[in-house]
């Protein structure tokens, strides 16, 4: 256990089992993963912001409280002095946020996000702040303007984004859980390329408090972890309600049951025609559908369905989402946050800071966003593509009339090359064809290892439950895990 790559190897569960019997302490833990990150990061880039002495603190105290509760048999806090990685798009007191943009480059947030607070308050222990597309724009974590950051399993490709850097950092073992934002597919699609599990809770479920807005009607904060167990421990620390986010849902929050059991008898899994397209890579198609049938043979029962109105999300959402990015950050002026070009008046303040410190696919989604918006066009742009969104919504609805949960391939491919899409917007939009749905149906979706492609980079499948369907959904994933080993696979590329 005194090896640092054993100790960098726990899972959350047992981390959090090593730390409450005494065979482990709290800085031993953190300072394995922070040698780790300091021998991976120059390679990877997953972080923007490291907090080792804060880290150490933190530990340093979990310690101590542990040392009072063995003596007085008092409890502890549920995940005390467990190590994670935080978005760059979450508030956390103290430290920067920069959402992986220039225009925010010296901000420092005084107060924490619900998410991150709650997690706090469990006992977990910070270890910094993650790389992640500008504003949560992207799907490769290639538009930070903080540099790229690279994929474990070959540092030649990207790790998805927009938390990339979240999905990288756990992969390679520099963290044992990371937060991440999902409002598109920015959890799951990550978690597919990286190879490791994540959740995109219901919209609602997780408080959007000290999250920076993107797309208000589609950001949900979720979290990644190698297993679906530790990822259900987590989530269940980070649900509930909260009277600060208006979008907030008061709905009653069970601790996932993940027992032992293995059979799937009584859960029907619904398996969409239209996720299975022309152009999909053959090696994708064919690990999810192995892990269907693998889920079928432990007594699940698999019924085609259809959600005929899919094809249309990728317009719906790149309108609706840039419209509500256009509106979201047009605080950012150069007057209220960060940084500031200086000019003779302040119209060209404005202009000189927006112009100079957003990066060009922020733009892009401002002023697509902002024309959609715009008088003469509001009603044919944004009013239809919200009328198709209920569609779509109501694809799910009918479909959970007959299925418990819904299996599909996360993305069209496997990681691509860094710089493969670097000229062809729409080529990275249809990235998260396969993800987007669930954003615009408010939906729960869970995204996990299922097999490797010819090239050794993991295939992930998801999973789609009916609103606050999220303990059906880890209990499937965690059957599966528990009977398969590709949750287990480590990237060795970059030791």
């Amino acid at each position: 256990m005194n090896d640092t790559r054993d100790l960098t190897n726990l899972t959350v569960t047992d981390a959090l089992a090593a730390l409450r019997s005494g065979e482990l302490s709290c800085t031993e833990l953190v300072r394995a993963f922070l040698e780790r990150i300091e021998r991976l990061e120059p390679r990877l880039h997953a972080f923007i912001t490291l907090t080792p002495e804060l880290a150490l603190r933190q530990a340093a105290a979990a310690d101590r409280q542990y040392t009072r509760a063995r003596k007085s048999g008092e409890s502890t806090p549920p995940l005390l002095g467990i190590p994670l990685a935080v978005k760059d798009l979450l508030a956390l007191a103290g430290v920067r946020c920069t959402c992986g943009s220039r225009i925010l480059d010296n901000f420092v947030p005084p107060y924490s996000a619900t998410v991150v607070q709650r997690l706090l308050d469990a006992g977990v222990v910070v270890l910094g702040k993650t790389n992640t597309d500008e504003f949560a724009m992207g799907s490769s974590t290639e538009n930070s303007a903080y540099g790229v950051t690279r994929n474990p399993w070959n540092v030649k490709h990207v790790p998805g984004g927009s938390s990339g850097g979240s999905a990288a950092a756990v992969a390679a073992r520099m963290t044992p859980a990371a937060l991440g934002t999902d409002t598109g597919g920015s959890v799951r699609q990550p978690a597919s390329f990286c190879g490791v599990t994540g959740l995109k809770p219901t919209y609602g479920r997780v408080s959007r408090f000290g999250l920076v807005a993107y797309g208000s009607s589609l950001d949900t904060v979720g979290v990644f972890a190698r297993t679906a167990a530790d990822v259900a421990l987590l989530f269940s620390h980070m649900a509930g309600f909260d009277p600060r986010d208006a979008t907030s849902v008061d709905f009653p929050l069970p601790l996932p049951c993940l027992d032992g059991k293995t059979n799937l008898k009584d859960v029907r899994i619904g398996v969409p025609q239209e996720y299975f397209i022309e152009g999909i890579q053959p090696e994708v198609e064919g690990a999810v559908k192995a892990a269907i049938t693998h889920l079928e043979k432990l007594g699940a029962v698999v019924l085609p369905i259809s959600l005929p109105h899919t094809e249309y999300a990728l317009p719906v959402y790149y309108l609706i989402a840039p419209a509500e990015a256009s509106a979201n950050l047009a605080r950012y002026d150069g007057v209220r946050f960060g940084p500031r070009v200086e000019a003779e008046n302040i119209l060209d303040l404005f202009c000189n800071t927006r112009g100079q410190l957003f990066g060009a696919e922020v733009k892009r989604r401002i002023m697509l966003g902002t024309y959609a918006l715009s008088a003469g066009y509001y009603d044919a742009y944004y009013g239809q593509a919200q009328k198709v969104r209920t569609l779509i919504k109501q694809d799910f609805e009918k479909a959970f009339e007959l299925v418990d949960v819904i299996a599909a391939p996360v993305a069209p491919s496997t990681a691509f090359k860094i710089g493969e899409h670097a000229d062809d917007p729409l080529a990275m939009y249809l990235e998260d064809i396969f993800t987007l749905p669930a954003n615009l149906a408010g939906v729960p979706g869970l995204a996990f290892p299922v097999g490797f492609d010819y090239q050794g980079l993991p295939v992930g499948m998801q999973l789609m439950g009916a609103p606050f369907g999220e303990e059906m959904l880890l209990r499937l994933a965690h059957v599966y895990q528990q009977t398969t080993t590709w949750h287990l696979q480590t990237p060795t590329g970059v030791d």
